[in-house]
């Protein structure tokens, strides 16, 4: 157990010195949320902006933590060969797993709750809260972005890797229903969004401060894309290059 707590202090106090990780954790979502919720920018009929805004921000926190920033940095310790040597330790592999499982929850828990800050400080007051549906979708969400997010840094080059998590978080942000409605896309564009997981993630977590009822087309559809990227990850992830 001391080896673990040793190690998950390790991965907390990386992500904290690293400043490119905090800006795309902490800084940019809060900037966007302010930015967009003082702002005509959005195409959305709804009567209150930070109402739409305010679900896709906590949907686009999570796949900033499980994806991007967890996935970058595994493909650079994958790279220095940090995950062959830290597997050979006697923190073995599943508590280093464990570990960045751990962390990961930690940072996303920090997150929540200082992006719930900054909204009711905007005047976001959802008319319901389903608490059971919100955890289940965190949960959901946060192995499949993960999921997605070690499948690439699992195969890719720490370089080649970074390039294609930068490319697919701006994808899967803009097509996502975070700042646009897919109803407010071209037909083809949005019929594609529709099917992506940041858009079902950000869909049912914008119905669980909405609606008592579960989206459960989209919840299934969400849990296979979840399933399916953690078997990839699992099957195809190597641990040095």
């Amino acid at each position: 157990m001391k080896i673990f707590r040793s190690q998950l202090r390790q991965e907390l106090t990386v992500m904290a010195r690293n400043g490119e990780q905090l800006l795309l954790l902490v800084v940019i979502p809060i900037m966007l949320l302010v930015f967009f919720a003082q702002t005509d920018f959005l195409p959305t009929s709804s009567e209150s902006k930070i109402d739409f805004l305010m679900p896709g921000i906590l949907g686009l926190a999570v796949m900033s933590t499980a994806m991007a920033s967890l996935g970058i940095a595994t493909g650079f310790e994958r790279s220095y060969g940090v995950l062959k040597r830290l597997g050979t330790t006697p923190l073995g592999t599943r508590r280093l797993i464990l570990a960045k499982v751990v962390a990961i929850c930690v940072i996303e828990i920090a997150q929540l709750v200082l992006l719930i800050f900054v909204g009711q400080l905007l005047g976001w007051n959802p008319s319901r809260i389903n608490l059971v549906q919100i955890l289940v979708t965190l949960l959901i969400g946060t192995s499949c972005f993960a999921g997605i997010g070690l499948t690439l840094a699992g195969r890719l080059r720490a370089e080649i890797n970074l390039a294609a998590q930068n490319g697919l978080y701006l994808a899967l942000l803009l097509l996502g229903g975070i700042f646009v409605s897919n109803d407010e896309l071209p037909t083809t564009l949005g019929n594609v969004a529709q099917v992506l997981p940041s858009s079902l993630f950000s869909s049912l977590l914008r119905n669980s401060f909405t609606s008592n009822q579960i989206a459960t087309t989209d919840l299934i559809a969400l849990c296979v894309w979840a399933l399916s990227a953690c078997a990839l990850a699992v099957i195809s992830f190597k641990w040095s290059d």
